[in-house]
């Protein structure tokens, strides 16, 4: 696919029928091609960390870069740029042309399931850092696919709910960062949010789509519906929705044939909508990826450095008394926590892919002591029990599970055998996975593993379905998700509640585990509007049965005992994923009560939290340091070992605010779906904005983020003119050890003729500066983007005649901050970008 095709001369070509058949996708992942028209399909891949492929199920390994928010906390435009890249080199090894990312929706509420997929609550720094993204993967000739447009900022009843938002707020917050992403990198394609606005789904909304997207901002390209969230076929057509996925078509067709046939849907604006689509197939030209490539690895060491290099930069150093980090690499170690020994590397969804490896936290920090680290997992986090692939061996010896697929049950003797396959992991999303031996969409899987337990214990096994499923070990039934199915929030809300059974078991003894499944019509849930289809899914999962007091206390007795402690908490994909929000702040289990007894039993103790978004900290006054590691990608425990022990000197901040309790977050009262509604009571006021307006103290503020060494802000200067604001202030490494810091640029106005946010952020920049080096950092912002708000009665924006403040520091709490001024000497309304 290297050929670019005369998108006019096509077009003229093409009768309705053929148009219509390109404006939805052909199956999950590619569009159609017309091969009479020289029309090649293009192939479109998640997203918003790595590049997955076109296959949930038994998927081609890939680079898991960290997530949203820890691409966020880098505040390094630059490192965006470059991570930009890597992505789309795994675009083309994948054989992608698109990319479904970055995800840039506001951060509204720290229970946000996917909040972990983008990278701020502040839209300057969610647009500046998409657009370098943005930038970096189409400099490959892949296209980027800025999601979700817009307000897609909850996972609870996400396709049905109407996001009842003040135009200002529209504008100033939640729209604001992909009019960013327009003006600074042109991204090849937007994918609508599932949700409405203001009483109309965005995917048939002329006004986002039609005037402010196309019309206001100019913007000329693709845009695509997330995976079903289009939902007519007219209004979608009209409004401006161009490629309705994923494919078969529900909406398009015929339908739209005949919508077509009888004017609902004029002729020159389906061709507008084809016009689109070709656009996008030329551009993806660019490329030069092959119609239906093969999908290959690219796992060079190249990539994994970057990896490394990113994950580093993008862990917080939140709080670090006494000088307890960096830690010494030859003193007697314990590491504990949920987190130490699995690589919690990225969160749930649309973000999951198969890592071509994943370092826990336990191995990189273990290959960087000189005697071995002593361990405890003190208690657990899981929300579903672990998977139990990893410690599972087939019969042939290998890690994980062999699964075998039939057209028949397990009562049928001698039944055809469909497909074989050797599995690690044992969650398996079979939406995507078909065999041309199949004769119904009704099938059968045996899915078989042994077991040999390291010690004598009653070990509880899981088993959560989207079809029906048993498991059995040596050939007793001990689990049924089949009998009788209760419907949970797993598989994207479409699947069971983990059921469960105990079994006690030996040390050294083999148990063989079988999971005898049934394919998705073997469900006997009510499915809804549920987006699974095709095989269904299965998880199976595991793990000893403790008594959480006792290992809580165990933990305690082993910190006594040790020279530092590190304890590896957080939450992981089971709490943090698409298609459900978290409850709470809180962190599971007896997590809260293992860092309190573990960090009285031992003051050199350290909490590193692996979490995507803010989690509630009892505990914190005990604690004397603290790195906030989000989801890390391949790299995770290399990254959290290079800033335990100072080969990384932390520089990333705060990408948004970690409240003391949830009821002080500004979304706190809206954060769901009432009677199909969501209300944004707090308006423009989200994250920093709220707590600093309130004078509500926080837990760590908005920029916040140390170092190991010492930096000084100094020299103000501020010189406007009608397009510039240009900020330049002196930075100085006043401490001992080489390090970067962010220089964050926020501006007040003084007398605004109405309510406006104390101050917000307008710009940022990240130097590296060597120990007693100063350099000049200067910040260029459009003046107008620096001082204006959104005008509800001019429907425009307004700068006004005033004096505005620049505040420049470390981070939005304005401790050493230094400040100046400028003037706009009269007030004037604009448009666009």
């Amino acid at each position: 696919m290297t050929a670019s095709i005369d998108v006019e001369d096509v077009l003229s070509k093409l009768n309705t029928v053929e148009k219509v058949s390109l404006l939805a996708g052909a199956d999950w992942w590619h569009t159609v091609a017309l091969p009479k028209h020289g029309v090649p399909a293009i192939r479109v891949s998640d997203g918003p960390n790595g590049v997955r492929g076109t296959k949930f199920f038994n998927g081609t390994k890939a680079a898991c870069f960290p997530c949203g928010t820890a691409l966020g906390a880098t505040w390094d435009t630059g490192l965006l740029h470059e991570a930009g890249i890597a992505m789309g080199h795994e675009s083309k090894a994948k054989g992608a042309h698109v990319i479904l990312g970055p995800t840039i929706n506001m951060q509204r509420s720290p229970l946000g399931g996917r909040g972990f997929e983008s990278l701020s609550e502040d839209p300057i720094l969610a647009g500046l850092g998409a657009a370098a993204l943005v930038n970096g993967i189409q400099e490959t000739g892949v296209v980027a696919t800025i999601k979700h447009f817009v307000c897609n900022d909850q996972e609870h009843e996400r396709n049905g709910t109407n996001a009842i938002v003040t135009e200002r707020a529209l504008r100033e917050i939640y729209a604001l960062p992909f009019q960013l992403v327009v003006k600074d990198s042109q991204p090849g394609c937007f994918m609508t949010a599932y949700n409405r606005v203001n009483g109309l789904h965005v995917s048939e909304n002329p006004k986002i789509l039609k005037d402010m997207l196309r019309g206001e901002w100019g913007w000329k390209g693709c845009v695509m519906s997330d995976w079903w969230g289009t939902y007519s076929t007219t209004g979608a057509a009209n409004a401006g929705l161009d490629l309705e996925m994923p494919g078969s078509t529900k909406w398009r067709g015929d339908m739209l044939v005949q919508a077509v046939g009888i004017n609902k849907v004029p002729q020159h604006t389906i061709d507008e909508r084809v016009r689109n689509v070709l656009n996008l197939v030329n551009r993806c030209a660019a490329a030069k990826i092959p119609e239906h490539a093969e999908e290959k690895t690219a796992d060079t060491p190249e990539t994994a450095a970057l990896l490394r290099k990113i994950g580093g930069e993008s862990i917080v150093l939140m709080k670090n008394q006494n000088d307890v980090l960096p830690l010494k690499k030859d003193k007697k170690t314990l590491i504990l926590g949920p987190n130490a020994k699995i690589a919690t590397y990225h969160g749930g969804g649309s973000a999951s892919l198969a890592a071509y490896y994943a370092v826990t936290p336990f191995d990189g920090i273990s290959a960087q002591l000189t005697t071995t680290p002593s361990y405890t997992a003190g208690c657990y986090a899981h929300k579903e029990l672990p998977l139990l692939g990893p410690i599972l061996k087939t019969d042939k010896g290998e890690t994980g599970v062999t699964f075998r697929a039939y057209n028949d049950p397990p009562s049928v003797k001698d039944r055809e055998l469909c497909d074989e396959i050797v599995l690690t992991k044992t969650e398996f999303l079979l939406m995507d996975y078909t065999n041309p031996k199949f004769k119904s969409a009704l099938w059968y899987a045996d899915i078989e593993g042994d077991f040999v337990p390291d010690e004598d214990c009653d070990f509880e096994f899981g088993l959560g379905v989207y079809g029906a499923a048993k498991l059995y070990v040596d050939g007793k039934m001990v689990v049924d998700n089949e009998t009788k199915q209760t419907k949970g929030t797993l598989f994207f809300h479409c699947g069971t509640v983990e059921e469960k059974g105990i079994l006690p078991v030996k040390k050294g003894q083999k148990y063989h585990i079988k999971v005898e499944f049934a394919s998705a019509p073997a469900c006997k849930l009510d499915q809804g509007n549920n987006v699974l289809f095709g095989g269904g899914a299965v998880r199976i999962g595991g793990a000893k049965v403790i008594d959480a007091d006792k290992e809580v206390k165990h933990a305690a007795e082993l910190a006594k005992d040790a020279d530092q402690v590190i304890i590896c908490a957080g939450l992981n994909a089971d709490w943090e994923t698409e298609g459900s929000d978290r409850e709470d702040m809180s962190l599971p289990g007896h997590m809260d009560a293992l860092i309190s007894a573990v960090s009285a039993a031992n003051p050199s103790t350290v909490v590193v939290m692996q979490s995507g978004t803010p989690v509630a900290m009892p505990w914190i006054s005990s604690v004397k340091g603290l790195v906030q590691a989000w989801y890390g990608g391949n790299e995770t425990g290399n990254a959290i070992a290079d800033v335990l022990f100072g080969n990384v000197n932390p520089s990333a901040k705060l990408p948004l605010s970690f409240p003391k309790r949830l009821q002080d977050n500004p979304a706190f009262l809206n954060y769901r779906t009432e009677r199909g509604r969501t209300f944004y009571g707090e308006d423009i006021y989200i994250g920093y904005r709220w707590y600093e307006m309130l004078d509500l103290p926080v837990l760590f503020p908005f920029g916040h983020g140390l170092s190991y060494t010492t930096f000084e802000i100094s020299d103000l200067k501020v010189q406007k003119s009608d397009k510039e604001v240009n900020v330049s202030v002196k930075v100085r490494n006043t401490g001992s050890k080489s390090g970067a810091e962010v220089v964050q640029v926020y501006i007040s106005q003084k007398n605004p003729s109405i309510r406006r946010p104390k101050k917000e952020l307008k710009g940022f920049k990240k130097v590296f500066l060597e120990k007693g080096e100063s350099k000049v950092v200067e910040v260029a912002i459009e003046t107008k983007y620096a001082t204006s708000f959104w005008d509800e009665i001019r429907n425009a924006w307004v700068s006004e005649m005033d004096t505005y403040e620049v505040i420049v520091g470390d981070s939005s709490e304005e401790v050493g901050a230094v400040k100046a001024s400028f003037e706009v000497a009269k007030t004037s309304w604009w448009n666009g970008l």
